[in-house]
């Protein structure tokens, strides 16, 4: 940060700050995760200076021996990390892995079928203000109002009504096991295209806490950030047959040129996440949640669909006559990062919800365990108890600060 100082203090106080948000603070937003400084490295490498628009081997630029070294090192480790046939690490975030895989898969005014926004789904599964449902018809399929988990029986009636072209699954905020092997079978039954979106649990996968989608699915789309742990990017795996229409659908289907020092640090992080401790660090990820999860309903909060199998779990506020935005507010200042989030069948608008997500990735990475989730959900309970009471939110404050020093964030490039 030396040389941004001398040429740019206003950026660089900025970024400073944030640093020490990152570090005083108790990050709960299961989206979000710490990166390693070797990510950190690579990510800042003067690879950002070479334009590489193309593929290993065919690119459209001179100079690009080193570029298709980087690229063809990160595929071949995304493959050798989830057993896939095909990979194209280009794609600059989740959202355009999506984008891409919809233009390689689909003709516009195709129909796809993906899980409701407000029931733990994404923008990129069909919902009406998103280009998944401008460019494409959309259905969506959602869970049971009792279980609040996915009512598969539902699920394949919906299928067959719609005949969707693509069914696509996974979720930003559904806290349990999917079941690929049933989402084949539907897709397999309406002649439907199963694509898997396993952006939030793609390091659950790679460390073998969740069954991996690779096998069932004709493509698998992620980001490389959260439990990953990797650089904020995007990857697509696929079948072999479909890899010619998936890397026509990338480029020069909705990206130009690729971000050479973010592929880097892709490697890096598949690299990183092939080593044995990334399989532990994974399955901490979810004992800790189930932990969280236990602790947080012996207190009298109740989850959503009960618990969790998975890394993020979720509140619902509505019997404590709160909101999420106000819950997420007052922990906040607290230094308990939350995010509001709608509940199944929620009342409120999603600027408002009834509930809040949080998760476990980050704290997990900082070296917490059982002991600790067990004192921030008792921290988190007693701000809620009491979100109008300075007094109560300045201790809890500073209970995390100490917490925080005692768990410093590891491995972090400054």
């Amino acid at each position: 940060m030396n040389l941004l100082y001398r040429s740019d203090s206003e950026v660089a106080r900025i970024i400073q700050a944030d640093w020490e948000r990152q570090q005083s603070r108790l990050q709960m937003i299961p989206s979000e995760n710490y990166i390693s400084g070797s990510v950190a490295e690579a990510t800042a490498s003067m690879l950002t200076n070479k334009y590489a628009e193309g593929y290993p081997g065919q690119r459209y630029y001179e100079g690009c021996e080193y570029a298709d070294q980087i690229e063809e090192l990160a595929k071949r480790r995304a493959l050798e990390l989830f057993g896939a046939e095909h990979a194209n690490v280009q794609p600059h975030s989740g959202s355009q892995a999506n984008m891409s895989a919809y233009l390689g898969l689909l003709e516009p005014g195709d129909k796809i079928m993906g899980m409701k926004l407000s029931e733990g789904g994404h923008l990129t599964h069909g919902h009406p203000v998103n280009f998944s449902a401008r460019w494409f018809r959309s259905a969506s399929y959602g869970v049971d109002r009792e279980t609040e988990t996915i009512d598969y029986d539902e699920l394949r009636r919906t299928a067959l009504k719609e005949r969707p072209k693509v069914i696509v699954t996974g979720a930003t905020a559904y806290p349990r096991i999917l079941d690929f092997r049933k989402f084949r079978e539907i897709a397999d039954e309406v002649g439907a295209l199963l694509m898997v979106d396993m952006a939030h649990i793609a390091g659950l996968v790679a460390g073998g806490v969740h069954p991996s989608p690779v096998p069932w699915a004709d493509v698998v789309t992620s980001s490389t950030h959260k439990t990953l742990r990797g650089p904020r990017g995007g990857f697509i795996l696929c079948k072999a047959k479909y890899a010619r229409k998936i890397d026509k659908g990338v480029f020069p289907g909705v990206q130009g040129g690729p971000l050479m020092h973010v592929i880097a640090a892709k490697a890096v992080a598949f690299g990183e996440a092939l080593r044995p401790s990334f399989r532990t660090y994974a399955e901490r990820v979810v004992k800790n949640a189930k932990t969280l999860a236990e602790e947080l309903e012996s207190l009298g909060l109740r989850l959503v669909s009960g618990g969790t199998d998975v890394h993020l779990l979720l509140v619902d506020l509505s019997p404590l006559g709160m909101t999420g935005r106000d819950a997420a507010r007052a922990l906040d200042r607290a230094g308990i990062t939350v995010n509001k989030n709608t509940i199944p069948f929620d009342s409120k608008p999603p600027t408002v919800t009834s509930g809040i997500r949080m998760g476990t990735p980050a704290l997990t990475t900082r070296g917490m365990g059982e002991e600790e989730m067990r004192t921030i959900a008792r921290m988190i309970v007693r701000v809620l108890e009491h979100m109008d009471e300075e007094r109560v939110i300045k201790e809890v404050r500073e209970e995390v600060h100490h917490m925080c020093e005692r768990f410093p964030i590891p491995e972090v490039f400054e």
